[in-house]
């Protein structure tokens, strides 16, 4: 575990030296709920507000965005000899790769708190109480941590930070065909049965429901169901993977 700790404070401290990177993580979000919000919010029919229909779909935006992040910083570990310089320290694999992980989840955190400030401020309003809230919370953590180490795997298995930063796009555009911005019945038919089923809408229902006080039905089990699905699948390539790139 002491590993693991010193593994994420060194991926905390990259953060936020990378000034721009931060920036850029911070703002990206905020800027497409405003952009949502004040120029399509008003052409968009929910049945609420616009703004109270449209945030959790932003935090799972932002969550989604910096979890994926995760792939570029272990990409560069890889290629910059990092952790070859940790494993001859004798760092294990699984304590390097935790302590990007538990960094991103850090990070990401912080930006749903910044997300959620300013969501406030332009008139989103939750319902929830603490219990919810803190429910809420942990459907966003899962998420953030299978994500996370799916992009840990990616970093693993890309050549350059360059070729991981194309997870990074494919995440970002992951909440669009989804519930996130709209309701799935306006999107056309053969659409549907991939906004229903993918990960992010059950995760996003959930988080939406919570913090609304509504009912949430069998969407967090299935919310719940595909990060733990993800994280096992990820944990295990993740192993594999390193073990492959650091042998010899």
């Amino acid at each position: 575990m002491s590993d693991v700790a010193v593994m994420s404070q060194r991926s905390l401290r990259i953060s936020l030296r990378n000034v721009d990177g931060l920036i850029a993580a911070l703002m990206l979000p905020v800027m497409l709920m405003l952009l949502f919000v004040y120029l399509f919010g008003g052409a968009i029919e929910t049945g609420t507000r616009y703004v109270t229909y449209v945030v959790p779909g932003v935090i799972l935006l932002c969550a989604a965005y910096g979890a994926s992040m995760t792939a570029v910083s272990v990409a560069s570990d890889m290629a910059e000899g990092v952790i070859d310089r940790f494993r001859s320290m004798d760092v294990s694999g699984s304590a390097i790769l935790a302590g990007h992980v538990t960094a991103s989840a850090a990070r990401n955190l912080a930006s749903a708190v910044i997300v959620l400030a300013v969501a406030y401020l332009i008139g989103f309003r939750p319902q929830a109480g603490p219990a919810r809230w803190l429910a809420a919370a942990g459907v966003l953590l899962a998420f953030i941590v299978a994500l996370s180490w799916l992009s840990a795997a990616v970093g693993l298995l890309a050549k350059s930070a360059e070729a991981a930063s194309g997870f990074t796009f494919f995440v970002l555009f992951l909440p669009y065909p989804s519930s996130a911005f709209v309701p799935i019945e306006t999107m056309p038919t053969w659409l549907h049965g991939f906004a229903e089923h993918q990960p992010a809408t059950p995760v996003i229902e959930t988080v939406r429901g919570l913090l609304l006080d509504q009912p949430i039905g069998d969407s967090a089990g299935l919310a719940l169901a595909w990060c733990a699905s993800i994280a096992i699948l990820s944990v295990g390539a993740a192993a594999l993977l390193f073990q492959t790139r650091t042998r010899g």
